[in-house]
């Protein structure tokens, strides 16, 4: 595998990907399956077909049966494919509607204390909280707020439920026997099961990497090609990332680069669509299938340090949210980029100032491996 082979691998990654989202996509008009965001600044954008994240499950079996012999390839589609039945899952029960919340709005003219908000004059917010929920019908009554909608909350998977899913991906990983070095370290002792050798200590670095990954690019999932933006950014950091230090030199690095190469011909196909203003989103089935897939492809190529490196922006923001709800800071819309968006900045400002706070994260990382490491 070479160069051109490398192209010809994006080229037809990113044209299946283009033309798997846009059937897709017709389908999902046509069945009158879309988003009802909730968050307010959102609310525009109710109607636009959600889901799509399927289109990168075709993809991915697409590349799977054209470079069937890539094991590198192979085994990232089938954690994608496993990940996005998990994330489908989700999205379905998602359509069984659980509550329905106030938004309200402050009319009167001082501050007015909702639960843990407080709401100045104008301002606006979801009776979410059950303390909230308590005292909004009696300013309702009384003129000081104003009922703006009643918005629709689905139902979603038990906690519980929800982690089982995302082991149940990481034990698919961990069964491949791939795994078996990471970061220089030996992930022994080993077992044999069905003929594949099994390092027991990767069991758990594997399921918390997955669980990681999905989790931290399910909730950066919330603006017009945030996420996406951000997987094809950093799986372009990490393919060149294998290309500097040719991580196995019996193996072509091309080959090793490769799952990366199809995570960015996905991403990139499927944000011909989704860009703002987007008319199509990835639902869970997405977020999930390419979370999983990104964990999968640092893991099998054993670049976790640079591919932990790649998703820091994903990843600080679960950490801030985090830190909101073990009530050490305090965000009036959760997660971040919402924040931001809430406090005036476009959507448009936040996301390519996310797409670029991680191509400069990797530049300086692949700079500094390239000069220095």
């Amino acid at each position: 595998m070479n160069y051109v082979d490398v192209l010809i691998l994006f080229i037809i990654t990113f044209i299946s990907s283009i033309a798997f989202t846009y059937y897709i996509r017709k389908i999902l008009i046509g069945a009158g399956i879309s988003d009802n965001p909730i968050v307010s600044e959102h609310r525009h954008k109710s109607g636009t077909p959600t889901m799509g994240g399927i289109a990168f499950l075709f993809s991915a079996l697409f590349i799977t049966a054209i470079y069937f012999n890539n094991p590198y390839v192979f085994i990232t589609s089938i954690i994608m494919l496993t990940a996005g039945i998990a994330g489908l899952l989700d999205d379905l029960i998602g359509f069984k509607v659980k509550e329905y919340q106030k938004l309200i709005k402050n009319v009167s003219d001082g501050p007015i204390t909702i639960g843990q908000l407080t709401l100045s004059p104008g301002e606006e917010a979801r009776a979410a909280t059950p303390q909230a929920k308590k005292v909004v019908d009696g300013f309702l009554e009384n003129g000081k707020l104003e009922l703006l909608a009643e918005l629709p909350i689905k139902n979603e998977m038990g906690e519980m439920e929800k982690i089982i899913g995302q082991l149940v991906i990481g034990i698919f990983l961990v069964v491949t026997g791939s795994i078996a070095t990471l970061g220089g370290f030996t992930l022994g002792p080993f077992i044999t099961l069905g003929g594949v050798v099994i390092g027991l200590l990767a069991i758990p670095v594997i399921i918390i990497a997955i669980i990681g990954a999905i989790n931290a690019i399910n909730l950066i999932d919330g603006m017009d090609g945030l996420a996406s933006g951000i997987i094809a950014i950093a799986s372009v950091a990490c393919a060149i990332f294998i290309f500097i230090n040719g991580i196995d030199g019996a193996i072509s690095s091309f080959v090793i680069a490769s799952p990366f190469i199809v995570l960015a011909g996905i991403s990139l196909g499927f944000l011909v669509f989704n860009r703002y203003p987007a008319s199509i989103f990835m639902g869970d089935v997405g977020s999930f299938a390419i979370g999983a897939g990104f964990a999968t492809a640092v893991l099998i190529t054993n670049i976790p340090y640079f591919g932990v490196l790649s998703l820091a922006v994903p990843i600080g923001s679960v950490i801030v949210s985090l830190i909101h709800r073990a009530n050490i800071i305090h965000l009036p819309v959760e997660p971040l980029h919402h924040t931001l968006n809430y406090k005036g900045i476009s959507e448009k400002k936040i996301v390519l100032s996310y797409w670029f706070l991680t191509a400069i994260i990797c530049i300086i990382g692949l700079l500094a491996d390239y000069y220095i490491f």
